[in-house]
């Protein structure tokens, strides 16, 4: 299997942008020594198999043990340095990836099935995978390995540094512990030391002093990307597990509530995820993580549930949810994804938020082998999942149908008809976390299938977040549903932004996007309306210029099926055999399709997106360029 779709974010936070204090958690620090159940008495999860029977069915308890007995054939082999060294080499991350996220898998697979079985099968194979990784030189990837003074290549044993999966080896060992401690203590007494040793070392202590770009590198005015919540997670849960000073259990603790809510006071008031709904899974969904471990651990005495910024927060993932497996994918977020039901169930049930609990139930009745998932990480999240399974299974499912949204905060509009048709569209700024010059960009979907798409990002490699993200034609504006004017695309950077952004509440968006491109362009002012009707979407773009117009064309991605012979008209044929026609006036525009070839390493991961599906780029080219307004229609052919 390829992780390739994960939440590795940039490790830069965005300076003084959309930053509200609003410090949520913090009330609840000068408490935290007090209230936080001990080390000895927090018992989150049983630690016998009786205590496992009592709280899980049969058959799940037979899934387990049957995932560690398939997990006793791995060899628990050390990982090659020429292996770490493709990254900078190649630029291929996803080998690397592939060996240390398999190994963590695997011992996860054992040590839930000793736990719930109990008869020592597994602990020698527990062993050997906890003492091969504790003998990992770093616990990390290669593609983060860079912040270290000697930048990127191998790890300096000598200066540990935490990224996204040194913290979640961190929580995996601590886990581990819990639920192995006693068995691997008979085994040897130096085990459980050498456990509390590596994740000290190597995540508890560079943390405490810790000036990381995803933290905040030392400031409380910047914008924190879904690192943060991310890292404090796994964080959070090795500390309450593994450290046996309660003075500095608790510092641990309110450090974590400190940098969440840091992320929080970077949400603007609509709680939307700029990085979409796939890292909302690792960012709001992260948020959660750290509230339920808070709520559990201090026996629920921290609770803020019910504030109404984690509320909306929470909302955005089914607000921005299309149909079936689609959500709305803006930057670097997938077109399809399938998230963890259970923990969304969980979310809206602490919320009291009907709709989410729905929601969740839909999404494990729907998919219950998960299909399309990125949910391969969030140990304690799944934990906790396990616990709440029967009760999603029993409670109602609902796939929620909103028909408009606007998260103001995120420029994100949403909007539905009683035709079947989808419009969202977005402004924003192109330095946004995971960016894709996208400013003013929009998506149509009919029926629930996709028509003209946002295509997604690819496969990660070194390409993807260096200097030459925007060689890459997926992080282009060229290659969204968005003009090049006079030869020019837009550009990256937070100053290429939307202007005088409007939501009209009948569902219509307008928005100046001519800011987003460079000055050579031209433009004095490119508006845009993306509006909903009752038989379809317009999309209307007036042209204001400080230089000749001299050449014009729009671009329209999409997966379907193209044809292009009857002038005035484009008809797409969806999946589900839909016809949806765009008009345009013939008299004004020339229309051409060509096919998007695959062949590089990081369109691997574009391919994979739509399901090896064909990806078509039809462009309208300006015949004429006196006029200063372009309008296209889109509606199910013949309405």
């Amino acid at each position: 299997m390829k992780y390739i779709f994960l939440g590795m974010a940039l490790f830069a936070a965005t300076a003084k942008a959309q930053v509200t204090s609003r410090h949520l958690l913090q009330p609840y620090t000068a408490q935290v020594g007090s209230i936080l159940v001990s080390r000895e008495s927090w018992k989150p999860f049983p630690q016998t198999p009786a205590g496992w029977k009592a709280a899980l069915p049969d058959s799940m308890l037979q899934r387990i043990i049957a995932g560690g007995e398939k997990a006793l054939g791995f060899e628990f082999r050390p990982i090659p340095a020429s292996l770490f060294l493709e990254y900078v080499r190649t630029g291929n991350r996803v080998n690397y990836e592939e060996a240390s996220f398999g190994r963590r898998n695997i011992l996860w697979s054992l040590v839930l099935a000793e736990a719930v079985e109990g008869k020592g099968r597994f602990t020698d194979k527990i062993l050997d995978g906890l003492w091969s990784i504790c003998e990992e030189t770093y616990w990390g990837l290669p593609a983060h390995v860079g912040v270290q003074k000697a930048g990127s290549g191998l790890p300096d044993v000598e200066e540990p540094t935490v990224d996204l999966f040194s913290a979640e080896t961190a929580a995996i060992l601590a886990w581990t512990d819990y639920f192995a401690g006693v068995q691997l203590q008979k085994i040897s007494p130096l085990i459980r030391p050498r456990i509390y040793y590596e994740v000290n070392r190597r995540v508890l202590e560079p943390l405490k002093t810790a000036k990381y770009g995803y933290l905040g590198g030392g400031r409380t005015d910047v914008k924190l990307n879904n690192w943060a919540p991310w890292v404090m997670s796994n964080y959070c849960t090795a500390a309450l597990l593994l450290e046996k000073d309660a003075a500095a259990r608790a510092q641990a603790v309110s450090l974590a509530m400190h940098y969440t809510d840091l992320y929080l006071d970077g949400l603007g008031e609509d709680g939307g995820c700029e990085e979409g709904p796939t890292y909302w899974t690792a960012a709001g969904a992260c948020v959660f993580d750290i509230l339920n471990l808070l709520y559990d651990a201090t026996g629920g005495k921290i609770n803020i549930y019910r504030q109404p910024l984690v509320q909306k927060m929470g909302a955005y993932i089914y607000k921005t949810h299309i149909a079936g497996k689609y959500f709305i994918n803006v930057a670097d977020a997938a077109p399809q994804l399938v998230p963890d039901g259970t923990m969304i169930y969980r979310f809206g049930r602490d919320m009291g938020d009907t709709v989410m609990e729905g929601f969740g139930s839909w999404i494990m009745h729907t998919y219950p082998s998960g299909a399309v998932s990125y949910e391969h990480f969030h140990r304690t999240r799944s934990l906790y999942d396990l616990l709440a399974q029967s009760d999603c299974a029993v409670h109602p499912p609902a796939e929620p149908v909103v028909k408009n949204v606007w998260f103001g905060d995120i420029q994100l509009m949403v909007a539905r008809n009683a035709q079947g048709l989808f419009v969202a569209a977005h402004g924003g700024n192109n330095g946004e976390s995971h960016n894709h010059n996208d400013v003013g960009d929009f998506v149509v979907y009919s029926g629930g299938q996709p028509v003209i798409v946002d295509v997604g990002s690819g496969t990660y490699t070194s390409r993807t977040f260096s200097s030459h993200r925007y060689d890459l034609w997926f992080n282009t504006s060229a290659y969204h549903n968005l003009p090049v004017v006079n030869g020019f695309q837009q550009k990256e950077g937070a100053a290429f932004a939307a202007a005088d952004v409007r939501y009209l509440s009948n569902g219509a968006l307008t928005m100046d996007i001519g800011k987003a491109y460079p000055a050579e362009a031209g433009i004095g002012e490119l508006r845009r309306v993306v509006r909903m009707e009752e038989k379809g979407v317009t999309i209307t773009d007036s042209y204001t210029m400080r230089a000749p117009l001299q050449s014009l064309t729009q671009s329209f991605m999409t997966v379907c099926p193209v044809d292009i012979g009857k002038a005035g008209v484009v008809l797409f044929t969806t999946d589900a055999g839909q016809k949806v026609g765009l008009t345009y006036d013939a008299g004004m525009w020339e229309a051409s399709v060509e096919k998007v070839g695959f062949g590089l390493p990081e369109e691997e991961g574009v391919w994979q997106h739509w399901g090896g599906r064909a990806v078509y780029r039809v462009l309208l080219k300006a015949k004429k360029l006196s006029s200063s307004v372009a309008v296209w229609y889109i509606t199910s052919y013949g309405v």
